[in-house]
């Protein structure tokens, strides 16, 4: 699915010719020529990101950022004037999360929108998990499972990482191999036994994480 951008920006040439780029670097583009145009997008629509001006006539791009942020988590680029420090400050205060100054090369409006795209991404990863009377968190190495506590090791947890982000996606053994840097089959198998015996109640019988034959492993859960 293509990542979709809201672009807000009074100057109709400098609007039209970010959607023209961000377009041809294969993002979906939506675009506003003040605040009051982009809360009628916003309403109505769903986006990835926006791409705020600060000088706009009317509502400026720092009090939309602030507003926004009441209620929202959409990440928020804005562009400033080039020496606007004021404007910038107040920006990140608001709540955006990065600013980038005019005039700009549009290949590094291209990396500030990846990065802060992938910053979102990690801090939506879910990293507590519960389910049935087992809990996985990620963050204390630990999986309490009819209130016994199992510590998970750094290659457990990695493991754990990639199959609750991913739900009902298989990994083979060489996807396995390829996140912890292990290239024996019977490592890779030793380690799923392992987390077996901590999140199963039955791990010769696993409801959870389950082996399917011939194509690898697969974390079941709700």
């Amino acid at each position: 699915m293509q990542t979709h951008l809201l672009v807000v920006d009074d100057d109709e040439r400098i609007r039209l010719l970010l959607q023209k780029y961000l377009i041809r670097n294969d993002f979906l583009v939506s675009i506003a020529r003040d605040a009051a145009h982009a809360r009628r997008l916003l309403i109505g629509l769903e986006f990835d990101m926006i791409i705020l001006d600060v000088m706009m006539p009317g509502e400026d791009g720092v009090s939309l950022t602030q507003d926004l942020r009441r209620t929202a988590k959409i990440p928020i680029l804005l562009l400033t004037a080039k020496n606007e420090i004021d404007d910038r400050i107040a920006g990140l205060e608001a709540g955006a999360d990065d600013y980038l100054a005019k005039p700009f090369e549009p290949k590094e409006l291209i990396l500030r929108i990846k990065n802060i795209l992938n910053k979102t991404k990690r801090n939506d990863e879910k990293r507590i998990i519960t389910f049935d009377n087992i809990k996985i968190d990620l963050n204390k190495l630990l999986i309490i499972k009819n209130d016994t506590e199992y510590k998970i090791n750094s290659t457990e947890k990695i493991i754990l990482e990639k199959m609750i982000n991913n739900p009902g996606k298989t990994f083979s053994r060489e996807d396995i191999g390829k996140l912890t840097d292990l290239d024996k089959e019977r490592s890779i198998d030793v380690i799923i036994t392992r987390l077996r015996k901590k999140i199963e109640i039955d791990p010769k019988n696993p409801k959870y994480l389950q082996t399917l034959r011939g194509a690898g492993y697969v974390l079941w859960i709700e």
